[in-house]
């Protein structure tokens, strides 16, 4: 089919007449001028790809028409240029390629019509761990265990590359997904099949995000839709509503990005941006670099919004050259935005577009601050942070409490450690982890620690040895710049050494602490503290003997390590005394924004991001080394606990089976709010009494052979057994936390996993009743693959955050939704009742429907089918199931 909207095309240059472009400027229509400019880039993805049958003139038109409809659920198709992945989302999604392939061909299909259209690129950043630190070959011997643990998933990717096209590996050791993509995959403009057109991007991490800082489009999606895209399918959504968010002023000088992100990630909380676009303008912007703005793109997801998009100005343009980018195509980059008003001047109000609301922040009202106990948007100002820790200490168990009773907050307990003694106390800091692409990617904050810490170090301060640090830059280009710079050897002896290139302590791949430690924690039930520069700290995720998790900027990561608590007032307390009995305070050795700029002017320079990236796919010799079969179906190995062919297609048939009501349900757990996928889907540490530890003994396994949830994801069996097995699940129907249930029928208290298996061999469907921002966190699959694994038929909650009931979708769980105002108090649900749920044979997006109970009572909820296209999947039985049908017929 022809595009209608081929009266626009032009050569960007008409010396190269075969390089061509959509030129929006032509499309004469003043309503073009006004968009924001985040939907700009939706609006070229539809005018590029409308061929009237997957995109169609009328989305082009609703998409124009967007400050009209907006608000009116309107349902447009979006493809994306790319796609990315990391390890532990990119192992089940070729999973489940393989797996595609094999049904395609039991359906008479071919299966290598099972294969990414668009590029792929897939960067191998979550299994190494902390297993080694405070030693100059950490890093070695992290990498070595890392390829011991993980060596046959990264043969199974190794195949995936070689038997998928357009499929890229960037191999472990490069570096963070969301950095390398940064400084090194996104492109800003698209170059290809003889188009200039903007970059955009979807990933299976939730913070993708991070390259809107860079004027790229991104957000992430489930595996499962990520997959679809890959395979040609555009993503249906609903038109969002841009929220407009003004910077003015200029931050205060001790004031750092992640102060920055921190303030706005409470602030856009409160807002509520959920489902929407947030896109930053106003002059303030401009005082911006682009790695800060990378960092505040990157806890997107923190304040709920889809995508938190800067827009392309001349900053942008100049960091692709700053970090090694060819300047010809530079420079086409810039033409073309040019050419169809997408770039940007932030101190010309006359540019700004409408939006459906507008919010600001005067960035010198920000102040140094964390994030914590328990969640990002849980703001304190570092003034306030001993206080309100001691405040948490005694109040209610919640996200902002740990209910110790008083006579305990002053709780001390000796301990030895290689040969010395030592005392732990509430608050007192155990993991102090400079980690995260958020903080990582940032040259002025990094450069800002290593000064602080040579400060430190020359004025005679130390950390304690006990306390687990750790420095896991998000790429090579960050050690460079450190080493150039002097600070490194700093930074080493205060126990920061380089542990790996990963994400690491941020996903919970933080490993042991020492076990004398441990013990001090649990005899004295201590509320120990991890203080890291990453993104997320919900409980159990870090650690599971840290009980209060703080965000915070690398130089207070290392200011907190130093005085060995959170429980210090650093403007009356000092951080320590040296040997000759001075005191040092943390003003004394917090170096100013003039010489962090000074130094990051002088060795932050191109020549190092060149060296780093044009050797990163064949720098590491372990990956280079690894044999992986050439077939292009894969043979299951039927003796791997890593690699398992996944049941989701057996028995999918090329017809259609009519979705049947839901008959007398079980309720699986009863959950309160912000229930997040580390809950349902946990990454972390495989608990030696656990159903999945249980089923890796069976197998032949030690414990030390167990690795961590994540990096069993290509493993059903294993992920079956690990959904809802968080350590720090609250199930109402238990007094206590830990991954219990209540199996009904019996009365048995249960591990989550016996008793979905008890329901299921008896023929019980069962649903999952929660709260407020069920699904929060993470991208994560396996949180919706799980629990339909499990038995779970549907979700009852008040809200869904956005991704998690994607994929919810992508496996034919059904979510649903209270009516407003309405929730399991004010209904009187105990969640010890059977559910009926009756689907209605005709379906439409968002319809509510009828739930009747066993007590007689009846109460209606929202089908969260958002889009005509999501009831398609369901009817399918999930996403995957409807691409098979699709290919194979």
């Amino acid at each position: 089919m022809s595009n209608p909207f081929v009266r626009i095309v032009e050569p960007l240059d008409p010396k190269q007449p075969l390089k061509k472009f959509f030129n929006l400027s032509k499309l004469e229509d003043v309503r073009y001028a006004r968009l924001p400019f985040s939907i700009r880039v939706l609006l070229e993805a539809a005018i590029r790809n409308c061929d009237e049958f997957l995109v169609k003139k009328e989305d082009v038109e609703n998409i124009l028409n967007w400050k009209v409809v907006q608000h009116k659920n309107v349902e447009v198709p979006f493809k994306p240029a790319r796609v990315i992945l990391q390890d532990f989302t990119g192992v089940p999604a070729v999973v489940d390629f393989a797996a595609m392939r094999d049904a395609v061909k039991k359906l008479g299909g071919d299966p290598e019509k099972i294969n990414p259209i668009c590029p792929a690129d897939l960067v191998i950043d979550h299994s190494i761990q902390v297993d080694f630190n405070r030693r100059s070959d950490s890093l070695q011997k992290n990498q070595d265990l890392e390829f011991e643990r993980n060596k046959e998933r990264f043969e199974f990717l190794k195949w995936g590359s070689q038997a998928f096209k357009n499929m890229r590996i960037i191999p472990p050791g490069s570096g963070i997904i969301h950095q390398v993509n940064l400084e090194y995959l996104a492109r800003v403009v698209m170059d290809q099949d003889g188009y200039y057109y903007p970059d955009s991007v979807v990933g299976t991490d939730s913070h993708t995000t991070m390259i809107d800082g860079l004027g790229v489009l991104g957000w992430g999606v489930g595996g499962i839709e990520a997959e679809a895209v890959m395979l040609g399918q555009p993503i249906s959504m609903v038109l969002p509503e841009v929220v407009g968010y003004k910077l003015l002023g200029n931050p205060q000088p001790l004031v750092t990005s992640t102060d920055i992100v921190l303030t706005i990630t409470k602030h856009l909380r409160q807002v509520g941006v959920v489902g929407k676009f947030v896109e930053f303008f106003g002059p303030g912007v401009a005082q911006l670099s682009i790695a800060d703005r990378a960092t505040i793109a990157n806890m997107c997801p923190e304040y709920g919004a889809t995508a938190a998009y800067f827009p392309v100005d001349d900053i942008s343009i100049g960091y692709l050259i700053q970090t090694g980018r060819d300047k010809e195509k530079v420079l086409c980059t810039k033409k073309y935005l040019e050419a169809v008003g997408m770039l940007r001047d932030f101190k010309n109000s006359s540019q700004d577009p409408d939006f459906t609301q507008v919010v600001e922040l005067d960035l010198h009202t920000v102040v140094p601050c964390c994030s914590g106990p328990k969640r990002p948007q849980d703001k304190v100002a570092v003034s306030d942070m001993k206080n309100d820790f001691e405040t948490c200490l005694g109040a209610k168990q919640g996200f902002k409490g740990f209910q110790i009773a008083p006579d305990r907050h002053n709780s001390v307990v000796k301990f030895n450690f290689e040969g010395c003694d030592f005392e732990l106390a509430h608050g007192s800091v155990v993991i102090a982890a400079i980690t995260s692409c958020t903080n990582t990617s940032n040259p002025s904050v990094m450069l800002g620690a290593g000064l602080l810490a040579k400060k430190a170090v020359e004025a005679g301060l130390t950390v304690k040895p006990y306390i687990k640090t750790s420095l896991s830059p998000g790429s090579g280009v960050v050690t460079y710049y450190l080493r150039e710079s002097g600070v490194m050897s700093y930074l080493s002896q205060l126990g920061f050494d380089v542990v790996g290139y990963g994400c690491m302590t941020c996903i919970g791949n933080s490993g042991p602490l020492p076990e004398s430690v441990v013990e001090a924690i649990t005899q004295g039930d201590l509320v120990a503290v991890g203080v890291l520069s990453g993104n997320r700290n919900f409980e159990g995720r870090v650690h599971p003997n840290t009980r209060a998790n703080y965000l915070a900027s690398p130089p207070l990561v290392i200011a907190y390590a130093i005085a060995g608590t959170i429980r210090i007032d650093f403007e009356k307390e000092p951080l320590g005394i040296n040997a000759s009995g001075k005191k040092i305070f943390l003003k004394d050795i917090w170096p100013t924004r003039n010489e962090i700029q000074a130094v990051e002017r002088q060795f932050v320079i191109p020549g190092m991001f060149k060296e780093v990236y044009q050797k990163i796919e064949t720098v590491n010799k372990s990956w280079n080394a690894l044999d992986s079969p050439s077939d292009k179906l894969y043979t299951w190995n039927p003796k791997s606990t890593y690699i398992k062919s996944p049941p989701f297609f057996d028995g999918l048939t090329l017809a259609l089976q009519t979705p049947k009501t839901i008959e007398n349900a079980y309720v699986l757990l009863s959950f309160g709010d912000s229930v997040t996928t580390d809950h349902i889907s946990p990454a972390g540490n495989i608990a030696r009494n656990s159903p999945a530890a249980r089923y890796l003994t069976s197998r032949g396994l030690t414990p030390r052979e167990f690795n961590s949830y994540g990096s069993r994801r290509g493993n059903d069996a294993v992920m079956a057994r690990g959904t809802f097995a968080n350590i720090r699940l609250v199930n109402k129907f238990i007094d206590k936390q830990g991954p219990q249930t209540v199996h009904f029928p019996s009365g048995e208290t249960l591990d989550v996993f016996d008793a979905a298996e008890r329901y299921k061999q008896d023929g019980h469907p069962l649903i999952v009743l929660a709260g407020k921002e069920y699904g929060a966190g993470s991208s994560r699959d396996w949180a919706a693959k799980g629990p339909f694994l499990l038995g779970v038929k549907a979700v009852l909650a008040e809200s869904y955050e956005r991704i998690h009931r994607s994929n919810l979708v992508g496996m034919g769980v059904i979510p649903l939704q209270y009516l407003p105002g309405e929730d399991a108090g004010t209904l009187g649900l105990t969640g010890r009742e059977r559910y009926t749920i009756i689907i209605p044979e005709k379906l439409k997006p968002q319809m509510k429907i009828q739930i009747k109970l066993d007590t007689g009572k009846t109460f209606q909820a929202i089908m969260r089918f958002d889009t005509d296209v999501e009831l398609t999947y369901f009817h399918n039985g999930g996403i995957l199931n409807y691409m098979i049908r699709k290919m194979a017929s």
